[in-house]
């Protein structure tokens, strides 16, 4: 059996797909069943967080279960196949270790570094641990996944580089502003009382806001939410829970607001949003929000780079000019003469025929060479073929209200985004600015952690796959001893017990030391790559039946299930 995983994450697709690819608990239940019940799977575990789906499994046959698995993928989120195949990655045996590893780590994560991943792990074992679609394979590989992510974040500085995505959501709203500085005195609504809830809440009430209201459907989970928040030692801030009914009401009331429910639909949409600012953003504001450059560039006609037939423009060469039309300034920009006469007739719906251009007398060439040496001499180079110059933006009021939606599928309306006095950061843009993040030196030191640590768990499982043979060679062993002895007995019958324990101490000893450095040599020769051969090899020399090696193994596997349902995940 092999350790394969298929799966999508912030990194392979578009946030859009990943939202419409979210699994809810009672899908992830059914994934993993019904993974478990397929031909190829004998393990599941899915590990289902706001910016990746993946589904493990110890699979037989390699090709087979990424068939499978993408498939129950697919079936599952809703995604179809065709749609969603593009975007899956597939990883196998040590490079499925080292992925997780490196997502146990931070060192896959929206925001590098981040530890919130450690507890999403932790709950994907116990999960699978419940339905037990978690056997010997995948306990061993997450149980050490949550120890290597430990270990990076105590061992390096991984921490400096990541923070949670709440911590980085509030920077993007604060824009540069010291979060502490930004949140002091305002009031905060916290929409939701899960993990991601709960941190937001923490991390706001740490800020130094002035209120938290919480809102979620169930109220008893919201009412502990305020009371931790309350009576937390390190803060000094008043919370109190709601229902989610008096949403809009408070809305009106909150400086910031954090979103982060299990909703299918919107919980905030722009109609909403919009009653709750409304009184709180000046005209002018407004006005300054509809002649800001994004709004402009959005009323412009969308470029049409590399569609108008006839064009004599280079059009590759202004590809970049994105939001402009080659009828535009920005596309004619350092344009020569002849190529500059070619586009006014070609805009004017004129033709000129490029013969008769290239047919320019001498004296006609002489005054466009003295041109373009006259523009030289004035600015210091012949103009270039350039993107447009960056517009200066216009400078926004700050926002009546900010919105931080971390929910998948989003919480809030995306077309919040075009209200005026409204700021929303959502995971899509916070893939986007993560991306131009800045990583930590530490990295280098937690992947070269990740490395050590899949090649020790590649060693230790090659060593565990022999391990059931070896037990049964000595248990065969044993067998050969007892019926010795059992022979003797009838050959000698007068032996007393003394020297019939000494006999069988003595073959015992002999067998053991026979069976000593064979079976510690080939533990050590099976940790090493290609090592499970040696398996076989002993079946083979000592002529083991497979079905005791297996009834071995299903006893160790048995015991070892027992013991790490009763430990619970590390």
């Amino acid at each position: 059996m092999s350790l394969l995983v298929v799966g999508l994450s912030h990194r392979s697709a578009p946030v859009s797909l990943l939202e419409r690819a979210t699994l809810n608990a009672d899908a992830q239940i059914k994934l993993l069943q019904d993974t478990v019940a397929a031909e190829p799977a004998t393990e599941a575990a899915v590990l289902a967080t706001c910016n990746r789906v993946e589904l493990y499994a110890d699979v037989d046959k390699f090709h087979a279960g990424v068939a499978e698995l993408s498939t129950l993928l697919a079936q599952h989120s809703g995604v179809g196949l065709e749609e969603l195949t593009p975007y899956l990655y597939v990883h196998y045996e040590d490079r499925a270790v080292h992925h997780l590893f490196a997502v146990a780590c931070g060192l896959d994560s929206m925001v590098v570094g981040e530890g919130q991943i450690l507890g999403q792990i932790k709950d994907s074992l116990a999960k699978a641990q419940e339905l037990h679609s978690a056997g010997r394979l995948l306990n061993d590989l997450f149980q050490q996944a949550l120890r290597v992510g430990k270990r990076a974040h105590s061992e390096t500085g991984i921490d400096r580089a990541g923070q949670s995505l709440v911590t980085f959501g509030l920077q993007q709203l604060s824009s540069g502003t010291p979060v502490e500085a930004w949140v002091k005195g305002k009031r905060a609504l916290v929409i939701g009382a899960g993990s991601m809830s709960s941190l937001a809440a923490a991390t706001l009430a740490r800020a130094g806001v002035a209120e938290i209201v919480v809102a979620n459907r169930t109220s008893d989970r919201a009412e502990r939410l305020a009371q931790i928040i309350t009576e937390g030692p390190e803060t000094d801030v008043s919370a109190r829970a709601v229902p989610m009914e008096s949403v809009p009401f408070e809305l009106t009331r909150a400086d910031v607001a954090v979103s982060c429910t299990g909703a299918t639909g919107l919980v905030l949409t722009a109609e909403a949003v919009a009653q709750a600012v409304e009184g709180r953003v000046p005209q002018d504001a407004a006005a300054d929000r509809t002649a800001a450059p994004d709004d402009v560039r959005e009323e412009l006609p969308p470029t049409s780079v590399g569609t108008e037939d006839g064009c004599p423009l280079d059009l590759s060469a202004v590809q970049g000019a994105t939001g402009f039309s080659v009828m535009g300034e920005a596309a004619v920009a350092g344009m020569d003469a002849a190529t500059l006469e070619q586009h006014a007739a070609w805009v004017a719906g004129a033709t000129v025929d490029r013969r008769e251009t290239s047919r320019r007398t001498p004296e006609a060439e002489a005054e466009l060479i003295a041109a373009l040496a006259a523009m030289a001499v004035t600015v210091g180079r012949i103009p270039e073929r350039r993107r447009p110059e960056p517009v200066a933006r216009i400078p926004r009021p700050a926002p009546a209200l900010s919105l931080l939606d971390l929910a998948m599928p989003r919480d809030v309306d995306a077309a919040v985004h075009r209200l005026a006095g409204v700021r929303l950061v959502d995971i899509e843009s916070l893939a986007e600015a993560s991306a131009d993040a800045p990583m930590a030196a530490d990295v280098d030191a937690v992947r070269r952690i990740v490395s050590d640590e899949v090649a020790a768990f590649g060693a230790a499982q090659r060593a565990a796959h022999i391990t059931p043979t070896v037990v049964a060679l000595r248990a065969m062993a044993a067998d050969v001893v007892a019926g010795e002895i059992a022979r003797l007995d009838g050959r000698l019958p007068g032996l007393d017990d003394k020297h019939r324990a000494e006999i069988t101490q003595t073959v015992r000893r002999v067998v053991d030391k026979l069976l000593h450095a064979p079976t510690v040599r080939v533990k050590q020769l099976a940790a090493e790559p290609g090592g499970a051969g040696y398996a076989d090899a002993l079946r083979t020399l000592f002529d083991l039946d497979q079905e005791t090696v297996a009834s071995v193994s299903r006893a160790q596997q048995d015991s070892e299930n027992e013991n790490s349902k009763n430990r619970g995940p590390a």
